[in-house]
């Protein structure tokens, strides 16, 4: 991972998002020595912004079965009738 100062990201920073979208890779911005932020290509967050919905939607599944919060398959069926027409 690269790392950057964040004076040399307000100086150069055309030069450092061009380095990024060509390799990818995040760089790691520091102010005073010490980690500040991560910059990463748009596709690339967008990327994990939709695999962390996805992630979400099975952790909340999880605790569904583990609370007994569930539906035969009957049931669940039924109860979006409405919208299964």
């Amino acid at each position: 991972m690269k790392i950057e100062l964040v004076t040399t990201l307000k100086r150069q920073a055309t030069r450092i998002l061009a380095e990024l979208h060509e390799s990818k890779e995040p760089v790691l911005i520091t102010e005073h020595g010490q980690p500040s932020a991560y910059l990463i290509d748009v596709d690339d967050f967008e990327h994990m912004q939709n695999r962390m919905q996805i992630l979400e939607g099975i952790a909340r599944g999880e605790t569904a079965i583990q609370e007994n919060r569930t539906l035969t398959h009957a049931e669940a069926k039924k109860a979006m009738g409405k919208w299964l027409k």
